[in-house]
């Protein structure tokens, strides 16, 4: 019998369709705009990632070599650049040094290993290195973010101070443990947060989760 879990994923299915997340050419620019998108919104990540394109820098390797001054021009529309611009160094760097810039040997760690030297770098998060395996590395597991967060507590199924990894959890242990599933469900979450469960104003009349409490455990 299905879970809550997997009632909320198929009423989001139905409701909004397939999202297509994440938008990237390829697994290298997703690692990019995961650190980019930070505080902020995707349409000036976009603005960013146009740019270094623009210069035909987005590759490791060039990234890698050009200044952090150069690098914080190029992504100003994403906010905070100067910060942003000493994140992406940070794990350029990391990058290079564990894994000469090779996506390939990455790809050969274990995932939770992976996750524990992502935490490591200056300025990378839950949030961010669980963006990273799950969209750049096609590892299974989940990404929590604020819109996650929010509807969760709106709908009573978290309390106030529940930690990222608790959140995580309640995902991760309710759901077949898959790459594809995770990618949706997430992208469906954010799309649902920024369409109708709003942080002012929500519009839950509009709401496809308005009868949630009312689904099984």
């Amino acid at each position: 019998m299905p879970n809550r879990y997997d009632l909320i994923y198929k009423k989001l299915f139905y409701h909004f369709g397939p999202q297509h997340w994440w938008p990237a050419d390829t697994h290298f620019e997703v690692m990019v705009g995961a650190i980019l998108t930070q505080n902020t919104n995707w349409l000036n990540v976009e603005k960013a990632l146009g740019n270094i394109k623009k210069e035909k820098l987005l590759t490791p390797r060039k990234l890698y070599k050009i200044s952090k001054k150069r690098l914080a021009l190029l992504i100003r529309s994403a906010g905070y650049f100067n910060i942003k611009a000493k994140r992406l160094k940070n794990f350029l760097y990391f990058f290079f040094q564990s894994y000469a810039g090779n996506l390939k040997k990455m790809r050969l760690v274990k995932t939770y290993d992976l996750r524990h030297q992502l935490l490591g770098i200056n300025g990378i998060g839950p949030e961010t290195a669980d963006s990273i395996l799950l969209y750049a590395l096609e590892r299974p597991i989940f990404v929590v973010d604020a819109y996650t967060k929010r509807f969760l507590l709106r709908h009573e199924l978290i309390k106030e101070d529940a930690s990222y990894d608790e959140i995580q959890n309640l995902f991760m242990q309710n759901l077949k443990c898959d790459v594809k599933l995770f990618n949706e469900y997430h992208a469906l979450l954010v799309k649902l947060g920024k369409d109708t469960c709003l942080k002012t104003n929500p519009k839950c009349a509009a709401c496809p989760l308005k009868s949630i409490n009312k689904l099984p455990c």
